[in-house]
């Protein structure tokens, strides 16, 4: 599979963008453990074009990520182009327009999926953002707004004629938000339209090898995109691979392999956040890394209060000692 001119191999897996996740520390060990292709957290297109600190730093990008994208949202035309090209100068592999974040503040306002409600308008801020940009353009985005509106088909063959060089849909209206089960079916329809030339990519409730195997064998997606699954287990990438390869399910990491590649993952986040707000930004992961762990609460409370990286290793090593 290609996205343009970016070889991406046969059945890829793509880790998804996630605001207060994607940071460069968990795509560090996404990356580590096989995701093919990553995003950054999303970027409010206002907040590039004011120069706005927080949406700045989330423009870092490294070569040890390649291939990666960054992903911009917002509801006005001008502003979005203006925001493609100020991302461009980060110099990622491709850059995403978010047609599918379906969170109320950004959706209301018409951003991300509430893009959906102007489906003309969507199309047209993607043909301006293609024209604007050198690098190939892709686009996320959901079924449709609601359960009498899912438009994705037809959809994504304008999407298409204007320029993308790939599209990822998540199998769900904006309404459901994260709610019930996925539904892949349009996601087929769309692979299945013989006008669609461009990479189709399945994105929703993939949680497990077979799940990944099951998507691609009956949906005939060209690559999947993993969001909420690779909380706390980012060697699902590994884990789905091998089992594409070889029908084999790897056993899942021990306590002691989880508190190694915590640490990994920590030490990275202190490297490019420094002291302070790298150990803040973990405790989600942290937290995540060992769910399920029999009386644990005391643990975990430590885990995300503790501010001292020491003492944070200090406690991994005890999760290691007393659970491992």
């Amino acid at each position: 599979m290609k996205i343009s001119n970016i070889e991406l191999g046969d059945k890829p897996v793509f880790l998804a963008p996630m605001e207060d996740v994607t940071d460069p520390s968990f795509r560090y060990i996404c990356k580590y453990f096989g995701a093919d292709m990553m995003y950054t957290e999303f970027i409010a297109a206002d907040g590039l074009i004011r120069d706005a600190s927080k949406s700045i730093a989330k423009l870092d990008i490294f070569d040890y990520e390649r291939p990666v994208g960054i992903q911009i949202y917002g509801h006005e035309i001008s502003s979005m182009t203006e925001a493609a090209k100020l991302a461009e100068h980060a110099n990622p592999d491709v850059i995403d327009i978010n047609f599918g974040c379906p969170v109320r503040k950004i959706a209301a306002r018409g951003a991300g999926s509430g893009m959906m409600q102007f489906p003309d308008k969507m199309v047209e801020m993607t043909r301006m953002i293609v024209d604007s940009v050198k690098i190939p353009v892709t686009v996320k985005t959901r079924l449709g707004w609601d359960e009498n509106s899912k438009i994705i088909v037809e959809l994504a063959e304008r999407l298409q004629d204007v320029g993308i060089s790939a599209i990822t849909v998540h199998g769900r209206t904006r309404s459901q938000l994260y709610k019930g089960e996925a539904d892949w079916t349009l996601i087929g329809e769309i692979k299945k339209n013989q006008r669609m030339y461009i990479p189709v990519i399945g994105n929703g409730d993939i949680d497990s090898p077979q799940k990944a195997k099951k998507m691609f064998d009956d949906y005939g997606v060209d690559a999947i995109m993993i969001g909420r699954a690779t909380y706390g287990q980012p060697w699902i990438f590994r884990n789905i691979k091998h089992y594409l390869q070889t029908g084999e399910l790897l056993a899942e990491p021990t306590v002691a392999e989880r508190v190694e590649i915590a640490k990994k993952h920590f030490v990275k986040s202190i490297e490019v956040k420094g002291e302070r707000v790298g150990v803040l930004e973990m405790r989600r992961h942290l937290n995540c890394y060992f769910k399920g762990l029999p009386d644990f609460k005391e643990t975990r409370l430590k885990l995300v209060t503790t501010n001292e990286p020491e003492k944070v290793i200090e406690l991994l090593d005890f999760i290691n000692n007393r659970w491992g």
